[in-house]
C-alpha cells in the first residue's frame, strides 16, 4: 500500500528552515512544493541549492500546499501561523509556539476552529537519548537539566528562557505529568538586552522537583539531563544522543553492599539511529494524514510557554536580577 504524499512548504529559510526544506525533499511521505522567505535573495539562494521553487509571496505558496513548517523569527510566529491555520492548512511551528501567551492561545484557537493540525517544534522529544530512556521511565522525582551554549546572535531577540531553556521545560513537563506548584529562578542579561543565563527550580504537585539551567554565554556547548526515580538513575547526553540507566537491583537493601556498582544494573540506552528533526517531520506528516497523534500539540506548546513565562516572572521578582524576555 502506497502512502499518500503530503504537499508541504517551508516558510522561513534561515539556518533551521533550510534543514526543514532539505529533509522534506528526502522524506518519501512528503512532496516539497516550495519555500517562501521574507528576504527574496535568501529564498532564491535556497531554492537553487535545494532545487525547489522559491515563491514570491506567502499567499502564492499557501495556495499550493496542505501543510507547512513555520520557521520564522519568534516574533512573527503568530502573524504567519494565523495566516496558515485560518486557511485550514496544517502547521508545524518551531518552538517557542509564540512570543506571548496571548499569541500562543490565538494560534491554538485558530487550529481548533479550522480543524488544521498544529504541532510545535520541540525537537528534543525525538532525541535518541530520550527515546532510549522512554521504556525505563517511571515516576521521575528529581531532574537536572543543563543547556549551555556559546554566544551567537541568532535567537537573541528573546531571552535564553524562550531560546534554549524552553526545550528542557517542555521535556520536564512531559516526563513529570503533574501540575506546577512553584517556580523560583534567577538570571541576568550579560551580552544582550535580554536574560542570557538563567537557573530555575520547578516544583510539582506530585512532589517532583526539576532544576533547569540555560546559558548562551558559555564557552563549551553542553546539553545534559539527569533523572532520579525510585527504580534508578538516568544520565543522558542530549548533544550526543547517548545515555545510561543505573537500575536498582531487586532486594538491594538486603545485599549489604559497600559500593554502588553492587546494587545497580547498568543499562546502556539505545534507540534507532535517526536525525531528530527528520523524526519530528515524519510525525507531523503522519498527523496531517490522520495516521497518528500529534506528538507535541499546540496545547503542549502553550503549556511549555506558560512555564517559561513563570520562570521569567520569577527572575523579574528576584532581587538578583531584573530583566524580561
Amino acid at each position: 500500500m502506497t502512502t499518500r504524499r503530503v504537499r508541504v512548504g517551508v516558510i522561513g529559510t534561515g539556518a533551521l528552515g533550510f534543514h526543514h526544506a532539505r529533509l522534506y525533499r528526502k522524506l518519501p511521505d512528503a512532496q516539497l512544493v516550495g519555500i517562501y522567505d521574507h528576504h527574496p535573495g535568501r529564498g532564491d539562494q535556497v531554492g537553487r541549492e535545494l532545487d525547489t521553487v522559491a515563491f514570491p509571496t506567502l499567499e502564492a505558496l499557501l495556495e499550493r500546499v496542505e501543510a507547512v513548517s513555520v520557521v520564522v523569527p519568534t516574533r512573527a510566529h503568530a502573524e504567519v501561523g494565523l495566516a496558515v491555520l485560518s486557511r485550514g492548512i496544517s502547521a508545524l511551528i518551531e518552538k517557542p509556539l509564540a512570543d506571548t501567551l496571548e499569541s500562543a492561545e490565538r494560534l491554538v484557537r485558530a487550529a481548533d476552529a479550522s480543524g488544521a493540525t498544529l504541532q510545535v517544534g520541540h525537537v528534543e522529544r525525538f532525541n535518541r537519548a530520550v527515546r532510549g530512556a522512554a521504556p525505563y521511565l517511571e515516576s521521575p522525582r528529581f531532574l537536572q537539566c543543563e543547556r549551555l551554549a556559546p554566544f551567537q546572535p541568532r535567537g537573541t531577540d528573546v531571552a535564553v528562557i524562550l531560546d534554549l531553556m524552553i526545550h528542557d521545560l517542555d521535556l520536564v513537563l512531559e516526563l513529570v505529568h503533574a501540575d506546577v506548584t512553584e517556580v523560583r529562578a534567577t538570571g541576568a542579561p550579560l551580552l544582550t538586552a535580554h536574560v542570557d543565563i538563567a537557573n530555575a527550580r520547578v516544583e510539582f504537585a506530585n512532589g517532583a522537583v526539576a532544576l533547569v539551567t540555560a546559558s548562551r554565554v558559555t564557552p563549551k556547548r553542553t546539553r545534559t539531563l539527569r533523572i532520579f526515580q525510585p527504580t534508578g538513575y538516568f544520565s543522558l547526553d542530549l548533544a550526543q544522543g547517548t545515555g545510561h540507566f543505573y537500575e536498582l537491583k531487586a532486594g538491594w537493601q538486603a545485599m549489604g553492599a559497600r559500593h554502588l556498582e553492587e546494587i545497580v544494573h547498568h543499562v546502556k540506552l539505545s534507540a534507532p539511529e535517526a536525525e531528530p528533526l527528520a523524526l519530528e517531520l515524519e510525525s507531523f506528516l503522519r498527523a496531517v494524514r490522520g495516521e497518528g497523534d500529534v506528538v507535541v500539540s499546540g496545547a503542549a506548546g502553550l503549556q511549555a510557554l506558560t512555564l517559561a513565562y513563570r520562570v521569567a516572572d520569577a527572575i523579574q521578582a528576584s532581587p538578583l536580577s531584573a530583566a524580561r524576555p
